[in-house]
């Protein structure tokens, strides 16, 4: 398996490329992410971590929908989520992820 890499060598690609960025306050092309951006984004991810969490499950799907509504059909990421027992989805998810398609 490969991975796609910038002239700096920093890997771009999966999960944790863009949080190993922002750890590094170094954007992909090599330039530095202006501290207004990297505080502004730490103030916002700390609150976020502070927040009181509904349930694994919940947020499971909700990221599910969420990504895979970019790589997958709206049809076939219905079905997918019905199979592994989740929520199918809602009205306002197809409107939002799917409407402009």
């Amino acid at each position: 398996m490969t991975t796609e890499t910038n002239p700096g060598n920093q890997t771009t690609t999966g999960a944790d490329a863009v949080d190993e960025a922002i750890a590094r306050g170094i954007d992909f092309d090599g330039s530095p992410i202006p501290p207004a951006k990297l505080e502004l984004y730490r103030k916002v991810m700390g609150l976020e971590g502070n927040r009181q969490r509904s349930g694994v499950s919940n947020t499971m799907r909700s990221r599910i929908v969420r990504i895979g509504a970019k790589h997958i059909p709206q049809g076939e990421l219905d079905q997918l989520l019905v199979d592994a027992d989740f929520a199918p989805l809602k009205e306002k998810e197809i409107a939002f992820y799917y409407g402009g398609k």
